[in-house]
């Protein structure tokens, strides 16, 4: 009798590992293109029928890529070769060129793709009020931060940060994140503008359910994008401090401070004995060399790159987040895009009745095992207690970044040691970069293209 008991318990132990092994091994595959500084996924799911399920989140690449046009075409290609041309569900996360540029640079590969849904954030809902709002205040930043670029350009020289931020809406002569959600909008009659608060969507013979986290439909939320300064929620920095702007960029009198009679043009300034002694030190009878402190031509307009950061994190901050739930094994993979502080922390309040039962943001970070780490590993994209370290079950990360693309643009904190230390830590060194090689952690199990250099996928 004792024997026979064993043996029901040894079957029982079996089937309950067993089973524990068949809801682990779910068969979706998550594809991380290697296109450079930029966003594009494609996540195929199995389906009851045999064919997967696509969905594609987004399809850019940071201006200034060498060859990113080919590129994007490149990888639109594979896209339509891999899904046979037709993709379930596309999420265009916000308005930022690294996130959106494909949508224009290949446009005419992407007329060989048919897509059945486009999920979009609230805030680029036409007849949402505050959405309307938060449209009309960027596009009158942008206004005055170009005047500010054009000024800076004729007299100081131009300022290379201010115009690295500007490039996330586009560029002249290549189109803008405007024309791109054109393109995106234009694969449906009908797109769907998400809000946190509805119902997640269960997908008919995928065992997964789909849970929109973000943007919150809160004005102080998304344009909270910096940690607190007392109390840092984020790894490795404190609040940047870009809360004060100078009235001197929105004043529609936006003129240098100087008369035009007392001033003179900074070329025809160089060529001048006086100044090239004074200011620049090329005159050899000078006794300091570098004079440039004492230039102050484009001081006034220092003030026009902290209000460009400030429209760069609240545009990231738009971000629509998506959870993807295994209903059967409860694990979820978490895609946040670029969303910061103010984005993640709302996640917190969030709750959603399913079958009678309560789902909570925090639960969905706990259940975690795969997390695209938000804004290419930047310091304020990933929250810390209320964020990664709620990850407890954390197996997978993917970075998009390409860090030495990342440091032409002076970007040197991209992606932040500290958040990739953490990272590896939790996930054994299972970090999977668009800048490296697989880790030894993933080796074997990471597909790659024939040429190695398109994309990386890896099978949950």
């Amino acid at each position: 009798m004792a024997v026979k008991n064993a043996r029901k318990k040894t079957t029982k132990a079996t089937k309950k590992a067993a089973q524990k092994t068949a809801a682990k091994t779910t068969g979706v595959k998550i594809r991380m293109y290697r296109q450079g500084l930029g966003d594009c996924f494609l996540i195929a799911i199995p389906r009851d029928d045999g064919k997967p399920y696509y969905i594609m989140i987004d399809c850019g690449v940071i201006l200034g890529t060498s060859g990113a046009g080919d590129k994007m075409k490149v990888v639109v290609n594979s896209i339509i070769e891999t899904t046979g041309g037709h993709i379930d569900l596309l999420l265009a996360t916000h308005e930022h060129w690294d996130h959106l540029s494909g949508f224009v640079q290949a446009k005419e590969v992407f007329a060989g793709l048919k897509v059945d849904k486009v999920w979009l954030a609230w805030t680029e809902d036409p007849k949402d009020k505050l959405a309307n709002q938060l449209r009309s205040e960027h596009m009158k930043i942008r206004m005055a931060l170009g005047q500010a670029s054009a000024r800076m350009r004729m007299g100081a020289g131009g300022n290379a940060a201010l115009d690295s931020l500007l490039e996330f809406f586009g560029a002249a002569g290549q189109g803008t994140t405007g024309d791109a959600l054109k393109v995106v909008k234009g694969f449906c009659e009908s797109p769907r503008y998400c809000l946190p608060s509805d119902a997640p969507v269960e997908v008919d013979g995928t065992g997964v359910r789909l849970y929109v986290l973000g943007p919150p439909h809160d004005e102080k939320q998304i344009k909270r994008f910096n940690p607190s300064k007392a109390h840092p929620e984020t790894y490795g920095m404190a609040a940047l401090g870009m809360d004060k702007i100078a009235a001197a960029i929105t004043d529609p009198d936006t003129d240098s401070p100087f008369d035009p009679i007392a001033q003179i043009p900074l070329d025809f300034a160089k060529q001048m004995p006086f100044f090239q002694a004074r200011y620049w030190g090329e005159d050899s009878s000078s006794d300091e060399k570098d004079q440039s402190w004492r230039r102050i031509d484009g001081d006034w307009l220092d003030a026009s790159t902290g209000m460009a950061l400030q429209l760069d994190s609240a545009t990231n901050n738009t971000s629509l987040v998506l959870a993807i739930e295994f209903i059967e094994s409860r694990e979820v993979l978490l895609f946040v895009a670029d969303a910061q502080v103010g984005n993640w922390l709302s996640w917190q309040d969030l709750k959603w009745d399913v079958g009678g039962a309560t789902v909570t943001g925090p639960d969905l970070l706990k259940r975690t095992i795969l997390y695209k780490v938000g804004h290419h590993g930047s310091h304020n994209a990933t929250l810390q207690e209320k964020g990664l370290e709620l990850m407890t079950g954390l197996q997978y990360a993917l970075i998009p970044v390409d860090h030495e693309m990342a440091l032409k643009k002076r970007w040197g904190k991209m992606p932040l040691d500290e958040i990739e230390k953490r990272l590896n830590e939790m996930t054994k060194g299972a970090v999977l970069r668009v800048d490296k090689d697989v880790p030894p952690a993933l080796a074997g199990r990471v597909d790659q293209d024939a040429s190695k250099t398109l994309y990386f996928e890896i099978t949950i």
